[in-house]
């Protein structure tokens, strides 16, 4: 990455909590140190989008904020390489645009909302008379000038933006709206005047997004290279913070109340500047983030402490590796020294960590595997894993994914099942390999060559029902199914498959993502759900009632599932609901011509969220729903 001569950059003359305006040159040398690269650049809690601003012109990219007049000034530093010529507007009236609107004298009426509430008019200090009335003056005008189409988007949300910078700097407070002083700071008392946007006049690197949304439900649905994350850091609201901010971006006469006239929060309190959930929405942005490489700012006055998302971000980073470094970019240290160093305070550090974003396919190929499902299934996981309980677990392709911040439990009914996976998770990779490499050599295994195969299946039957010899005979069976008769005797015939390189690096990939793993072979129905902590999310891939497949027609050795396993499986879901805990339950509502009317009629009762997640299945199509009570 080309760096900027910092003499380029411009200021940000917002005064905002949490600028990174000096940090910038920080970010850069690490995106360097590092040597990250990408084209996709995340500034997902943009505020006045300094960052984005600064990187716009080496990188794509994606700002979001949920505050909309944060949204507004993003629009305008990251849609426009330079200011906006207003070409329709010279046109029509021969003059700068800014000279114009500070040149228009104003009557203020009863829509005039700034005047009316947060002069001395309202009762309130916030502006003098004359530019709470030269405020809402400018803004009526900005509306009237865009609806009659005299200027483009762009040009809107650039004085729009204009309009909020400038407004700064003739407030009576300390720098926020939660209060005004009760005298005039000399600043306030100076005539308003709009003034441009300050932003870097630069060549776009590619057309950016800009979003509007709460950060951790928008990584869900976007993705890219690096992400920059500058959440808050303190119990502050920002949403209260910016109140007058936003009420001036929407212009939207809001209801407000208090001392300080503020617009009511809505659903915009942050969970970050939340004591007791700022550590869960952290997790949950980690887990649901996908972008290569995460930078996060950070304080050691924050409401987590760095050495808590330091070992957060351990769980989600590849290889476990993370970094930290100071703004003044030498190296942290730990708890006992991070306070002070040579005297003076730590007020801000950067981590960095590259994510593991793979997903590792099971080597067991099992009928109703999830492999293709699972990121739409990680999609819907809580904000919190404490543990993860795969209860059926079959191939564990769910399981092994999951990223829980304990434990990932396994459970499979199936004795077969579970010792193949048993030995695949427990069994060094090289010897599995090796013993899988003879195995095929000693009975001459090939695609089709049906005599081999039956040999190596009576000698599984008679002699050797090691997890090895039922997993060759998987391999090379028909369609890759494991069936047995009511002796428990292998019985698959031989099909058209067998090993191959994809097979062997599924081996060599296949691990269970969480730091601890519980392995069970129980029934599920003698689980005694009550045991688990309280943060722990069971999830449910049962036979599907209304569809036809080898996995519930009860010829493998083992029972099928009718009705009545259905009717119980529900009564058990609502059993643990009662008991406080989330559940998420893979099934099907509606197959061909049939629909599970059970399953529906018990959703619709108790309220549960019915989630379309996608088609599973390419011999047996069938489009699958998630079901969760959370």
């Amino acid at each position: 990455m080309k760096k900027k001569n910092s003499t380029t950059r411009k200021g940000d003359k917002v005064r905002y909590l949490g600028s990174k305006v000096k940090l910038l040159n920080t970010i850069e040398d690490i995106i360097e140190k590092y040597d990250i690269d990408g084209e996709t650049f995340g500034d997902l809690f943009a505020g006045t989008s300094c960052v984005g601003d600064y990187f716009k012109d080496r990188y794509k990219i994606q700002a979001n904020d949920f505050l909309y007049f944060s949204y507004v000034i993003s629009k305008a530093k990251l849609n426009n390489s330079r200011i906006p010529s207003f070409s329709n507007f010279t046109k029509e009236y021969k003059r700068n645009i800014f000279d114009w609107l500070n040149s228009l004298e104003f009557t203020a009426d009863s829509n005039y909302f700034i005047y009316n509430n947060y002069t001395p008019i309202g009762e309130r200090m916030f502006f003098t008379e004359d530019n709470g009335k030269k405020i809402d003056g400018i803004r009526i005008k900005i509306e009237e000038l865009y609806r009659e189409q005299i200027i483009s988007e762009n040009e809107y949300f650039f004085l729009l933006a204009s309009l909020i910078e400038s407004t700064t700097r003739f407030s009576n407070t300390s720098g926020t709206y939660e209060a005004f002083f009760k005298f005039w700071d000399p600043r306030a008392t100076k005539d308003f005047v709009l003034e441009p946007l300050e932003m870097n006049e630069q060549e776009l690197f590619a057309k950016n997004d800009v979003y509007n949304e709460e950060t951790n439900s928008l990584v869900r649905r976007i993705e890219g290279d690096i992400a920059y994350i500058d959440p808050p850091y303190t119990v502050t609201q920002y949403v209260s913070a910016y109140h007058m901010l936003d009420t001036i971006a929407k212009y939207d006469s809001p209801e407000i109340k208090g001392v300080g006239g503020k617009r009511g929060r809505g659903n915009k309190n942050s969970l970050y500047a939340q004591r007791t959930k700022a550590l869960q929405a952290f997790e949950d942005l980690f887990r649901q983030i996908n972008y290569k490489h995460i930078l996060v700012s950070y304080s050691n006055q924050g409401l987590v402490s760095i050495d808590e998302l330091v070992e957060l971000a351990k769980i989600f980073a590849k290889d476990g590796k993370v970094y930290i470094e100071s703004t003044d970019y030498r190296e942290y240290q730990n708890h006992r020294s991070s306070n002070k160093r040579n005297g003076k305070s730590l007020n801000e550090v950067v981590i960095y960590f590259q994510k593991d974003m793979s997903l590792n396919k099971s080597p067991l190929n099992y009928s109703g595997s999830k492999d293709t499902l699972l990121p739409a299934i990680i999609k819907e996981l809580p904000p919190s894993v404490n543990t993860f309980v795969d209860v059926m677990g079959g191939a564990f392709n769910v399981g092994a994914n999951i990223i829980a911040t304990d434990c990932v439990v396994y459970n499979e009914l199936n004795p077969f099942i579970y010792e193949i996976i048993e030995w695949l998770l427990k069994t060094d990779k090289a010897e599995i390999i090796e013993a899988i490499e003879e195995g095929i050599a000693k009975y001459k295994l090939e695609k089709g060559e049906k005599e081999p195969f039956d040999k190596l299946r009576r000698d599984y039957n008679e002699v050797d029902n090691s997890p090895l010899n039922l997993y060759l005979l998987h391999m090379y069976s028909f369609q890759n199914m494991i069936r047995f008769n009511g002796k428990h005797k292998f019985n698959t015939p031989i099909g058209v498959a067998g090993y191959s390189e994809d097979i062997k690096q599924r081996i060599l990939n296949f691990k269970v993502k969480a730091k601890n793993l519980k392995m069970m072979n129980d029934d599920y129905t003698s689980i005694n759900w009550s045991e688990f902590p309280s943060d722990t999310v069971f999830y449910f891939d049962p036979p599907y009632f209304i569809t036809s497949a080898a996995y519930n027609d009860g010829k493998r050795g083992m029972k099928g599932w009718s009705a009545d396993e259905e009717v119980e499986l529900l009564n058990i879901l609502s059993h643990i609901d009662s008991l406080g805990y989330k559940f998420m339950l893979s099934n099907v509502m509606h197959h061909k011509d049939r629909t599970n009317h059970l399953l529906q009629k018990w959703a619709e009762e108790h309220k549960y969220r019915v989630i379309d997640i996608g088609t599973s299945g390419w011999r047996y199509a069938k489009n699958e729903v998630l079901i969760v009570n959370y």
